[in-house]
């Protein structure tokens, strides 16, 4: 059955009218900003939009991805995928670094471990040196005596 000119007509301002309600973001329980919403809110058979409205429908979708190029989404839905990939990538940056400190740490730490380990050998070398017989010219030093107390240093450590 042919289409008269007046339905024709009364069919593309249904669908600009949906589209422009969509991209405004006025979206139907369960409906997406998306092609096949559009058929659905204008009355009208998605494979009709396709065969017999191609232009509209091309527009559109050059409306839509003018609005994801400015950042701004009529679908609540996508702008919140959006924010949660937008959020994804910031953690994932975080842990990346997070993982580079722990890294530098672990080398600190080995570092660390290392140097203790050679100074404990240097001084247990310098004991055994100390204690044996070709040690002869090292002298032990007397205990170190406690200085008297006097009356002036008894004032100033109040």
């Amino acid at each position: 059955m042919r289409t008269s000119a007046e339905q024709r007509r009364h069919a593309e301002q249904q669908i600009r009218a949906a589209a422009d309600a969509l991209l405004r973001g006025d979206l139907p329980p369960g409906g997406k900003c998306d092609i096949t919403t559009l058929a659905r809110q204008a009355g009208i058979s998605r494979a009709a939009l396709y065969r017999t409205y191609p232009h509209l429908k091309e527009e559109f979708e050059r409306r839509l991805a003018g609005l994801h190029a400015g950042r701004t989404t009529p679908d609540p839905r996508d702008a919140r995928i959006i924010q949660l990939k937008t959020h994804t990538d910031e953690l994932r940056q975080r842990l990346a670094d997070r993982d580079a400190a722990l890294r530098d740490l672990e080398q600190f730490k080995a570092l660390a471990i290392s140097r203790l380990a050679a100074q404990h050998d240097e001084i247990t070398r310098l004991r055994r040196q100390a204690a044996s017989a070709d040690a002869a010219n090292v002298l032990n030093l007397p205990p170190r005596r406690p200085r008297p107390v006097t009356a002036q240093a008894a004032d100033s450590s109040k």
